[in-house]
Protein backbone atom coordinates (compact mmCIF):
# COMPACT_ATOMS: atom_id res chain seq x y z
CA UNK A 1 0.00 0.00 0.00
CA UNK A 2 1.14 3.52 -0.58
CA UNK A 3 -0.33 6.98 -0.18
CA UNK A 4 -0.87 9.21 -3.20
CA UNK A 5 1.96 11.65 -3.68
CA UNK A 6 1.27 15.39 -3.44
CA UNK A 7 2.56 18.42 -5.22
CA UNK A 8 6.22 19.29 -5.43
CA UNK A 9 7.65 21.89 -2.98
CA UNK A 10 8.02 24.44 -5.80
CA UNK A 11 4.38 23.99 -6.80
CA UNK A 12 3.28 24.46 -3.19
CA UNK A 13 5.33 27.63 -2.77
CA UNK A 14 3.92 29.06 -6.01
CA UNK A 15 0.39 28.25 -4.85
CA UNK A 16 0.95 29.99 -1.52
CA UNK A 17 2.05 33.12 -3.36
CA UNK A 18 -1.11 33.22 -5.47
CA UNK A 19 -3.78 32.35 -2.88
CA UNK A 20 -5.14 35.29 -0.82
CA UNK A 21 -5.57 35.13 2.94
CA UNK A 22 -8.54 36.52 4.87
CA UNK A 23 -8.15 37.95 8.40
CA UNK A 24 -10.30 36.11 10.95
CA UNK A 25 -10.07 35.21 14.64
CA UNK A 26 -11.80 31.92 15.48
CA UNK A 27 -10.81 29.06 17.82
CA UNK A 28 -8.51 26.52 16.16
CA UNK A 29 -7.83 23.00 17.45
CA UNK A 30 -4.52 21.47 16.29
CA UNK A 31 -3.79 17.77 16.97
CA UNK A 32 -0.22 16.50 16.70
CA UNK A 33 1.19 13.04 17.37
CA UNK A 34 3.69 13.06 20.26
CA UNK A 35 5.33 9.76 21.24
CA UNK A 36 2.66 7.98 19.22
CA UNK A 37 -0.24 9.65 21.05
CA UNK A 38 -2.48 12.50 19.78
CA UNK A 39 -1.92 15.79 21.60
CA UNK A 40 -4.57 18.52 21.22
CA UNK A 41 -3.31 22.14 21.14
CA UNK A 42 -5.84 25.01 21.37
CA UNK A 43 -5.26 28.26 19.50
CA UNK A 44 -6.80 31.20 17.68
CA UNK A 45 -6.55 31.92 13.96
CA UNK A 46 -5.04 35.09 12.48
CA UNK A 47 -5.96 34.57 8.84
CA UNK A 48 -7.32 31.74 6.68
CA UNK A 49 -7.25 30.93 2.96
CA UNK A 50 -7.61 27.91 0.71
CA UNK A 51 -3.88 27.32 1.08
CA UNK A 52 -3.71 27.25 4.88
CA UNK A 53 -4.14 29.08 8.17
CA UNK A 54 -1.94 31.29 10.34
CA UNK A 55 -2.63 30.91 14.06
CA UNK A 56 -1.38 31.58 17.57
CA UNK A 57 -1.14 28.27 19.46
CA UNK A 58 -0.84 27.50 23.16
CA UNK A 59 2.15 25.16 22.61
CA UNK A 60 5.16 24.73 20.34
CA UNK A 61 5.03 22.86 17.01
CA UNK A 62 7.94 22.05 14.71
CA UNK A 63 8.31 23.05 11.02
CA UNK A 64 7.65 20.03 8.81
CA UNK A 65 5.41 18.38 11.42
CA UNK A 66 2.11 16.91 10.17
CA UNK A 67 -0.95 17.89 12.20
CA UNK A 68 -4.75 17.70 12.11
CA UNK A 69 -6.58 21.06 12.09
CA UNK A 70 -10.19 21.80 13.06
CA UNK A 71 -12.00 25.16 13.08
CA UNK A 72 -15.40 26.59 12.21
CA UNK A 73 -15.93 29.56 9.93
CA UNK A 74 -18.65 32.13 10.74
CA UNK A 75 -22.10 31.16 9.45
CA UNK A 76 -20.81 27.69 8.47
CA UNK A 77 -23.03 24.77 9.39
CA UNK A 78 -20.17 22.48 10.40
CA UNK A 79 -16.55 22.64 11.39
CA UNK A 80 -13.75 22.17 8.84
CA UNK A 81 -11.35 19.30 9.58
CA UNK A 82 -8.27 18.51 7.52
CA UNK A 83 -4.59 17.61 7.62
CA UNK A 84 -1.86 20.24 7.45
CA UNK A 85 1.91 20.60 7.62
CA UNK A 86 3.70 23.19 9.74
CA UNK A 87 5.56 25.50 7.35
CA UNK A 88 6.99 27.99 9.85
CA UNK A 89 6.87 28.73 13.57
CA UNK A 90 7.97 31.80 15.50
CA UNK A 91 7.39 31.72 19.26
CA UNK A 92 3.67 30.81 19.50
CA UNK A 93 2.71 31.99 15.99
CA UNK A 94 2.76 29.42 13.20
CA UNK A 95 1.71 28.93 9.57
CA UNK A 96 -0.04 25.69 8.57
CA UNK A 97 -0.46 24.55 4.95
CA UNK A 98 -3.57 22.48 4.22
CA UNK A 99 -3.10 19.03 2.68
CA UNK A 100 -5.82 17.49 0.53
CA UNK A 101 -8.80 19.80 1.05
CA UNK A 102 -11.95 18.25 -0.39
CA UNK A 103 -14.08 20.06 -2.97
CA UNK A 104 -16.75 20.76 -0.33
CA UNK A 105 -14.16 22.20 2.06
CA UNK A 106 -12.77 24.49 -0.63
CA UNK A 107 -16.29 25.64 -1.46
CA UNK A 108 -16.93 26.33 2.25
CA UNK A 109 -13.86 28.60 2.42
CA UNK A 110 -14.70 30.35 -0.87
CA UNK A 111 -18.31 30.92 0.21
CA UNK A 112 -17.18 32.50 3.49
CA UNK A 113 -14.38 34.47 1.79
CA UNK A 114 -16.90 36.09 -0.59
CA UNK A 115 -17.79 38.58 2.16
CA UNK A 116 -14.26 39.02 3.57
CA UNK A 117 -11.49 41.40 2.48
CA UNK A 118 -8.38 39.49 1.39
CA UNK A 119 -4.83 40.36 2.22
CA UNK A 120 -1.83 38.93 0.40
CA UNK A 121 1.36 37.64 1.92
CA UNK A 122 4.57 39.62 1.74
CA UNK A 123 5.68 37.43 -1.14
CA UNK A 124 2.85 38.95 -3.19
CA UNK A 125 3.61 42.55 -2.24
CA UNK A 126 5.94 44.63 -4.37
CA UNK A 127 9.28 45.36 -2.83
CA UNK A 128 9.20 48.87 -1.46
CA UNK A 129 12.56 50.51 -1.18
CA UNK A 130 13.57 53.95 0.06
CA UNK A 131 12.53 56.91 -2.11
CA UNK A 132 15.04 58.32 -4.55
CA UNK A 133 17.64 60.67 -3.16
CA UNK A 134 16.01 63.68 -4.87
CA UNK A 135 12.87 63.13 -2.76
CA UNK A 136 14.75 63.82 0.46
CA UNK A 137 15.08 67.53 1.37
CA UNK A 138 18.62 68.73 1.22
CA UNK A 139 19.59 70.29 4.53
CA UNK A 140 22.47 72.74 4.18
CA UNK A 141 25.23 72.52 6.70
CA UNK A 142 24.95 75.10 9.44
CA UNK A 143 27.85 77.39 9.98
CA UNK A 144 28.90 78.42 13.47
CA UNK A 145 27.08 81.74 13.04
CA UNK A 146 23.87 80.05 11.96
CA UNK A 147 24.05 77.74 14.97
CA UNK A 148 24.29 80.72 17.32
CA UNK A 149 21.25 82.33 15.71
CA UNK A 150 19.29 79.04 16.05
CA UNK A 151 20.05 78.71 19.79
CA UNK A 152 17.32 81.15 20.98
CA UNK A 153 14.65 79.08 19.13
CA UNK A 154 15.58 75.92 21.02
CA UNK A 155 15.64 77.90 24.21
CA UNK A 156 12.10 79.17 23.55
CA UNK A 157 10.90 75.60 22.91
CA UNK A 158 12.46 74.47 26.18
CA UNK A 159 10.74 77.28 28.06
CA UNK A 160 7.44 76.40 26.36
CA UNK A 161 7.67 72.77 27.55
CA UNK A 162 8.29 74.02 31.08
CA UNK A 163 4.98 75.89 30.93
CA UNK A 164 2.76 74.34 33.72
CA UNK A 165 -0.47 74.01 31.62
CA UNK A 166 1.41 72.40 28.75
CA UNK A 167 3.22 70.05 31.12
CA UNK A 168 -0.12 69.00 32.63
CA UNK A 169 -1.48 68.34 29.13
CA UNK A 170 1.55 66.23 28.22
CA UNK A 171 1.26 64.31 31.49
CA UNK A 172 -2.44 63.64 30.87
CA UNK A 173 -1.71 62.41 27.32
CA UNK A 174 0.97 60.02 28.57
CA UNK A 175 -1.38 58.73 31.28
CA UNK A 176 -4.13 58.07 28.72
CA UNK A 177 -1.69 56.20 26.45
CA UNK A 178 -0.58 54.08 29.40
CA UNK A 179 -4.19 53.27 30.32
CA UNK A 180 -4.99 52.32 26.72
CA UNK A 181 -2.01 49.94 26.70
CA UNK A 182 -3.07 48.35 30.00
CA UNK A 183 -6.68 47.86 28.79
CA UNK A 184 -5.48 46.32 25.49
CA UNK A 185 -3.19 43.89 27.36
CA UNK A 186 -6.00 42.93 29.74
CA UNK A 187 -8.43 42.33 26.88
CA UNK A 188 -5.89 40.07 25.11
CA UNK A 189 -5.23 38.11 28.32
CA UNK A 190 -8.96 37.83 29.07
CA UNK A 191 -9.72 36.65 25.53
CA UNK A 192 -6.99 34.00 25.71
CA UNK A 193 -8.35 32.75 29.04
CA UNK A 194 -11.83 32.48 27.53
CA UNK A 195 -10.38 30.50 24.62
CA UNK A 196 -8.63 28.10 26.99
CA UNK A 197 -11.81 27.75 29.06
CA UNK A 198 -13.92 26.92 25.99
CA UNK A 199 -11.38 24.40 24.76
CA UNK A 200 -11.28 22.75 28.21
CA UNK A 201 -15.08 22.45 28.30
CA UNK A 202 -15.05 20.86 24.83
CA UNK A 203 -12.57 18.16 25.88
CA UNK A 204 -14.53 14.99 25.09
CA UNK A 205 -11.49 12.74 25.15
CA UNK A 206 -11.44 12.28 28.93
CA UNK A 207 -14.73 10.32 29.12
CA UNK A 208 -14.60 6.54 29.50
CA UNK A 209 -16.27 4.33 26.84
CA UNK A 210 -19.94 3.68 27.56
CA UNK A 211 -20.45 0.68 25.25
CA UNK A 212 -18.67 -1.87 23.06
CA UNK A 213 -19.83 -1.49 19.44
CA UNK A 214 -19.41 -4.25 16.81
CA UNK A 215 -16.91 -3.46 14.01
CA UNK A 216 -19.56 -3.65 11.28
CA UNK A 217 -21.60 -0.95 13.05
CA UNK A 218 -18.63 1.40 13.31
CA UNK A 219 -17.76 0.72 9.64
CA UNK A 220 -21.07 2.34 8.69
CA UNK A 221 -20.15 5.43 10.74
CA UNK A 222 -16.67 5.79 9.20
CA UNK A 223 -16.39 9.11 7.32
CA UNK A 224 -12.61 9.49 6.92
CA UNK A 225 -10.18 6.64 6.40
CA UNK A 226 -6.40 6.84 6.00
CA UNK A 227 -4.71 3.82 4.44
CA UNK A 228 -1.59 2.59 6.28
CA UNK A 229 1.86 2.72 4.71
CA UNK A 230 3.33 -0.73 4.18
CA UNK A 231 6.72 -0.79 6.01
CA UNK A 232 9.50 -1.35 3.46
CA UNK A 233 11.33 -3.79 5.75
CA UNK A 234 8.17 -5.87 6.14
CA UNK A 235 7.60 -5.82 2.39
CA UNK A 236 11.15 -7.07 1.68
CA UNK A 237 10.68 -9.83 4.27
CA UNK A 238 7.33 -10.73 2.66
CA UNK A 239 5.69 -10.14 6.04
CA UNK A 240 1.91 -10.02 5.75
CA UNK A 241 -1.25 -10.70 7.69
CA UNK A 242 -4.02 -9.04 9.66
CA UNK A 243 -3.50 -6.59 12.52
CA UNK A 244 -6.36 -6.39 15.05
CA UNK A 245 -6.65 -3.29 17.25
CA UNK A 246 -8.87 -2.38 20.18
CA UNK A 247 -9.92 1.26 19.67
CA UNK A 248 -11.64 3.88 21.82
CA UNK A 249 -13.71 6.34 19.77
CA UNK A 250 -14.51 9.63 21.52
CA UNK A 251 -17.95 11.26 21.48
CA UNK A 252 -16.81 13.57 18.66
CA UNK A 253 -15.80 10.62 16.46
CA UNK A 254 -12.00 10.87 16.86
CA UNK A 255 -9.79 7.90 17.71
CA UNK A 256 -8.28 8.58 21.13
CA UNK A 257 -6.79 5.22 22.20
CA UNK A 258 -5.46 2.18 20.34
CA UNK A 259 -4.23 -1.14 21.71
CA UNK A 260 -2.78 -3.93 19.50
CA UNK A 261 -4.52 -7.29 20.04
CA UNK A 262 -2.92 -9.53 17.40
CA UNK A 263 -0.76 -9.41 14.30
CA UNK A 264 2.96 -8.88 13.53
CA UNK A 265 4.55 -6.12 15.62
CA UNK A 266 6.26 -4.63 12.53
CA UNK A 267 2.83 -4.09 10.95
CA UNK A 268 0.94 -3.07 14.11
CA UNK A 269 2.83 0.22 14.38
CA UNK A 270 1.98 1.18 10.78
CA UNK A 271 -1.67 0.23 11.31
CA UNK A 272 -1.93 2.36 14.48
CA UNK A 273 -0.31 5.37 12.78
CA UNK A 274 -3.01 5.27 10.09
CA UNK A 275 -6.04 4.53 12.28
CA UNK A 276 -5.25 7.47 14.58
CA UNK A 277 -6.33 9.75 11.70
CA UNK A 278 -9.65 8.00 11.10
CA UNK A 279 -12.85 9.89 11.82
CA UNK A 280 -16.33 8.53 12.59
CA UNK A 281 -19.75 10.01 12.91
CA UNK A 282 -20.57 10.11 16.65
CA UNK A 283 -22.13 6.95 18.03
CA UNK A 284 -25.27 7.87 19.96
CA UNK A 285 -26.54 6.34 23.18
CA UNK A 286 -30.09 7.44 24.03
CA UNK A 287 -29.81 10.12 21.40
CA UNK A 288 -26.59 11.66 22.79
CA UNK A 289 -23.04 11.29 21.35
CA UNK A 290 -21.06 8.88 23.52
CA UNK A 291 -17.52 7.43 23.61
CA UNK A 292 -17.40 3.76 22.67
CA UNK A 293 -14.97 0.87 22.29
CA UNK A 294 -14.69 -1.20 19.11
CA UNK A 295 -12.37 -3.52 17.19
CA UNK A 296 -10.57 -2.55 13.96
CA UNK A 297 -8.86 -5.03 11.63
CA UNK A 298 -6.24 -3.95 9.05
CA UNK A 299 -5.14 -6.38 6.34
CA UNK A 300 -1.57 -6.14 4.96
CA UNK A 301 -0.83 -7.81 1.63
CA UNK A 302 2.33 -7.12 -0.45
Amino acid sequence: MSLASGNTPSDLIAARRRIPRYPIAVPVDVTVLRSGLPNSIPGRSLDIGEGGVAAVLAAEVQPGEWVAVEFQLPNAGQSLQTKAVVRHHNQLRCGLEFLGLSRDQRYMIRHWAGSAQPEFSRLDSPVIGPPPAKMWPQTPALSQGHAKRMAPRWLRISLLIQNPPLRRLLGLSLTLLLLVGIVAAWQWHHGWKQLESRMAKKDVHARAPSAHVPPETMDRLLIRKVEPTYPEAARRANLQGEVVLDAVIAADGTVVNLYPVSGPDALASAAMDAVRWWRFRPYRVKGEPAPVETTIAIEFRP
